[in-house]
């Protein structure tokens, strides 16, 4: 966000809600500084998932076995 902005994570959905379909609303939304990243400036997506899991208490899922 722009410095001096506000924003909520209830404003993020219902904006979503009015644009895109229901099942596309994110679940989560979460503010975050900086992102992790290696030293070449690539996202780490899998440091991402690894915060999603722990900050959200998402354990269970996440160790159902996919194909």
């Amino acid at each position: 966000m722009k410095s001096g902005a506000s924003l909520s994570e209830e404003e993020v959905k219902a904006f979503c809600r009015e644009r895109i379909a229901r099942f596309k609303v994110p679940r989560y939304v979460v503010f975050v500084d900086e992102y992790p990243t290696t030293v070449t400036g690539k996202i780490q997506k899998f440091k991402l998932r690894e915060m999603g899991i722990e900050r959200f208490g998402l354990q269970k899922a996440a160790a159902v076995k996919t194909a």
